[in-house]
């Protein structure tokens, strides 16, 4: 495809590598929260986005009202993935809506929701989570997806006109048709089939013809390496990024007892909230000529 609009509406080359340094799932505990305000003081990481469902989404809102320069999105959340620490839908409590599992939650698993979710009950928990975030005194600067639960047919074009009506970036790769495929290959989540790839791919351009910034990629730190070398995954990951936009997944966490309960990947969100404190890496993204930007620049350039 041809260079991301994107790079130089923002001052930019087309060979230029911008990240968009994001932390995932604030809200989902007290840890998220408390680890997304240490970093955004640091200010190495560039944004984030919160979970509406979630216990902990009212002091996350708390954090954004008290820090509106903060570079905040809708984490848009349809699945509730821990054994024993759950969370439902915002819009509804009805059953035949496909939305909740036998025990009145989100299902666990996006092919669960992708399943059994009527798309226009999809469309009014994702709206009413967006709606809740701007009652609670966020100006949400994008909207991106719990687990990749939204990128299925079913559920994707209800997600776009959400960002469109709200005037927010969504979080969406820039693919043709063969990028789709390899995407619905590897990642979990992404349920396509080829009607779904040709639409997908349609969808892309109209959205570049409408002047909406999209990716060129996503990456992320795996949550099942070893933590104790978090800050060479993470100097190897930017070192490996292309020319173009990538939006770069961290799910940082303080260390807690309530985290540890939670997640059997606790190590992982801890080492990513400690490696992201560091200089160190600050200096690295800064030596290799990495272009550190936020979602709110990217909305900027919205047309």
């Amino acid at each position: 495809m041809r260079p991301n609009p994107v790079l130089k509406k923002l001052g930019l080359t087309d060979t230029d590598r911008a990240v968009i340094i994001h932390v995932d799932d604030i809200g989902m505990c007290q840890a998220t929260v408390a680890a997304f305000s240490d970093l955004y003081d640091f200010g190495l990481v560039s944004s984030g986005a919160v979970m509406v469902p979630c216990p902990w989404f009212p002091e996350a809102a708390r954090f954004a009202r008290e820090h509106p320069g903060a570079d905040l999105g809708v984490h848009l959340t349809l699945n509730s993935e821990w054994e024993n620490y759950r969370w439902g839908p915002v819009s509804t409590r009805d059953p035949q809506t496909g939305l909740l599992d036998a025990q009145g939650f989100f299902h666990q698993q996006s092919a669960q929701t992708q399943a059994y979710a009527d798309p226009e009950a999809v469309a009014r928990e994702l709206e009413t989570q967006v709606q809740q975030a701007v009652e609670a005194g966020i100006a949400p600067t994008h909207a991106d997806t719990h687990m990749g639960t939204v990128a299925h047919m079913k559920f994707m074009q209800s997600y776009i006109q959400l960002a469109l009506k709200y005037k927010v970036p969504p979080m969406m790769l820039r693919l043709d048709e063969a990028g789709w495929r390899e995407v619905a290959n590897q990642h979990r989540g992404v349920t396509l089939d080829e009607s779904a790839v040709a639409l997908a791919a349609q969808i892309v351009r109209t959205l570049e013809d409408m002047g909406v910034p999209l990716l060129d990629s996503i990456s992320h730190l795996a949550l099942e390496a070893a933590p104790d070398s978090r800050l060479e995954q993470a100097k190897l990951a930017f070192d490996n990024l292309k020319p173009g936009v990538t939006h770069f997944i961290i799910h940082a966490a303080k260390d807690t007892p309530e985290l540890r309960a939670i997640a059997p990947d606790w190590a992982c969100r801890v080492a990513d909230y400690e490696t992201f404190l560091k200089a160190e890496l600050r200096e690295h993204i800064q030596a290799i000529g990495l272009h550190v930007i936020g979602y709110r620049a990217v909305q900027s350039v919205m047309g």
